[in-house]
């Protein structure tokens, strides 16, 4: 017997690209995986299903979805970190993904990512939670297709849409001295459940010619800036998709804090800066370890004991999965 161990990054979503969809497909997504905060949890083979630990009830859902699919008695789970909920940093996708892993593992069920995707219904509109999870680093994906029988035929945020997760089209390393300052205002969670999902009601779909812009932007100069390794024209696209597409719809709903961060993080160095996702985790990218420490002061003497802030880097091998004998020490 065994124990298997799943260690997450966590995620920054730049932008969804599509929500047009004219020409037949939407989503879409350009993001980044991180090297903390994680989710960390264990799995040992039991006769019954036994969670522990944090995000109990949310975690033991997952495990018993998975169960149920995959089939086995039982599973010993314990969640060892999280992810903080609701702020940008994708931790449902990685909890979901953690808990699955471990879960098939210790069943002895060869499945691949994207199959445990499916099962725990994440990645049916950003595919980077996923990717992320698989192989780390910049992340391209490819969206879902749009229409009548297509993998999509409404507007919706991953958390209302059983799409399969998107194809990866780019994924790239990150130089080891690009650091993210993270900073996260104490303004509430960003847009999740009924209220995310009325958001794209309202706001999709989003004119062709914003689509059009954003993706000259991301494959003209973010894309160029990843393989050259440039971080002046890196941080300069991601700070201008901010007033684009349905990232400018993300940003507008947010209380002036957000906007006010992203201005700070640019006044104090970052090379770029935006915000993660519906937020409200800021980021600002920049490079060199003492500059990033610097950022941070002026990130935590902004938000001044009313949110929190960290530096991360970039996590470029997606999750570690580690897997243990457990030895008797029965006579």
């Amino acid at each position: 017997m065994y124990t298997v161990s799943v260690k997450t990054p966590s995620r920054l979503h730049f932008t969804l690209i599509d929500l047009n969809g004219e020409i037949g497909r939407v989503d879409g997504g350009i993001g980044v995986a991180l090297d903390r905060p994680n989710v960390i949890v264990k799995a040992t083979l039991s006769d019954t299903i036994e969670v522990r630990g944090k995000m109990r009830s949310v975690a033991e859902e997952i495990l018993r979805k998975v169960i149920g699919e995959i089939g086995g008695a039982g599973v010993k789970l314990e969640v060892l970190e999280t992810i903080p909920e609701h702020v940008g940093l994708g931790s449902k996708t990685q909890l979901s993904l953690a808990v699955a892993t471990a879960a098939s593992s210790v069943l002895g069920v060869d499945i691949d990512t994207r199959r445990l995707a499916r099962i725990t219904r994440r990645g049916g509109t950003s595919g980077i939670g996923v990717a992320a999870f698989e192989v780390g680093g910049f992340i391209l994906d490819g969206g879902h297709s749009f229409g009548v029988g297509k993998d999509k035929e409404h507007f919706l945020p991953s958390s209302a849409s059983p799409a399969p997760p998107a194809p990866l089209l780019f994924r790239h390393e990150l130089p080891s001295n690009w650091f993210f300052v993270v900073g996260i205002p104490d303004i509430g969670r960003g847009a999740h459940g009924p209220g995310e999902v009325r958001i794209f009601e309202e706001y999709c779909p989003i004119p062709r010619r914003e689509v059009e812009r954003l993706c000259h932007i991301i494959l003209m100069k973010i894309i160029p800036a990843v393989v050259e390794g440039d971080i002046s024209s890196f941080g300069e696209g991601l700070t201008e998709i901010q007033n684009v597409g349905f990232k400018r719809i993300e940003v507008s709903l947010q209380p002036p804090d957000v906007k006010e961060l992203m201005d700070l993080m640019l006044k104090c160095g970052a090379a770029g800066a935006g915000m993660s996702s519906f937020g409200p985790a800021v980021f600002g990218v920049i490079d060199g370890w003492r500059s990033a420490s610097s950022l941070l002061s002026n990130v935590e003497a902004f938000l001044s004991g009313r949110g929190e802030a960290f530096i991360a880097k970039v996590n470029n091998s997606g999750a570690q999965v580690l897997k243990e004998s457990i030895v008797s020490l029965e006579s």
